[in-house]
């Protein structure tokens, strides 16, 4: 059974490390939460180990350059590791035979500006023609009322020519100051409808999870609490590794949770609609 807690301070004492989702817990796209932070330092006080594990798909240094400009510094974490971290180093060491495979020229869905992309500084060139294409590669969100139908015809025709697809974030969607946007895991789950051949990196996918205990230094996944707002990515994700699992009800479900306490049955009806249950639910990140 889940349990429904104020906050984080009644787990702080039965895990050694945790992984926090960045989204929709630490921030909201714009501005960072105050309570958010003061739990942050108040695990790093009790002397827990926390990476934050992000599905973003920019690399992990420049992540943690956004994070700072938003007042969470360095201090509050040990680590910081993302899907576009991952996809970034998949596409540079090539070492398993769905990545080997990949070629050099990429039809990148995703900023033509801006650093920390998971092609850069590799050798990749960046095409816009599916004909001169090796790979597709997903890393684009979608906002102020963009949808997946701009890419439609691209996508057609890679998957006419069959084109492998990776995708960078496999989140569906994020809450980014209040707006609902459409992330790349919606794009790459098209692409697959359409008989496309995708690749995931990030949550709730199992690699991402033993580099993050790699990170923390913990052996033992039931010591480490994965915390997070999606329920088929974060909690989805630590049930697979066999973490504990924390959701934050104030993110993505929030409307089907409503206010808090939460309404008798409504995280039930949740849990039942989604296939899956985590350990414990708390309004937001705070202590």
């Amino acid at each position: 059974m889940t349990r429904e807690l104020s906050g984080l301070a009644p787990l702080a004492e039965a895990f050694d490390g945790f992984l926090v989702d960045v989204w929709g817990v630490l921030h909201d796209g714009a501005v960072a939460y105050p309570h958010a932070i003061d739990c942050l330092a108040r695990l790093r006080s009790a002397g827990r180990r926390v990476v934050l594990l992000s599905n973003a798909s920019r690399r992990a240094d420049a992540l943690a350059g956004d994070l700072a400009a938003l007042g969470i510094g360095p201090e509050l974490y040990d680590r910081v590791l993302t899907s576009g971290e991952s996809a970034w180093t998949a596409l540079r060491e090539r070492a398993d035979p769905w990545h080997a495979r990949l070629g050099r020229r990429c039809l990148y869905l995703g900023p033509r500006t801006g650093g920390g992309r998971p092609v850069d500084d590799l050798d990749i060139e960046l095409v816009s023609d599916p004909a001169e294409a090796d790979f597709v590669l997903a890393g684009r969100v979608f906002r102020n009322g963009r949808s997946l139908a701009e890419h439609e015809a691209l996508l057609v025709e890679s998957v006419r020519r069959g084109l492998p697809l990776l995708c960078a974030n496999p989140d569906l969607e994020a809450m980014v100051a209040g707006e609902r946007i459409i992330c790349p895991g919606a794009l790459a789950r098209h692409y697959e409808e359409m008989g496309g051949d995708v690749f995931y990196h990030g949550k709730p996918h199992p690699a991402i999870y033993a580099w993050a205990l790699r990170l923390l230094g913990i052996v033992e996944p039931r010591r480490v609490a994965a915390i997070g707002d999606a329920l088929h990515t974060d909690v989805a994700g630590a049930v697979r590794a066999g973490l504990g699992s924390v959701l934050v009800a104030g993110g993505i479900h929030a409307a089907e949770i409503g206010p808090w306490p939460p309404a008798p049955g409504r995280l039930a009806t949740l849990y039942e609609r989604t296939g899956w249950i985590p350990d414990a639910c708390i309004p937001t990140l705070r202590w």
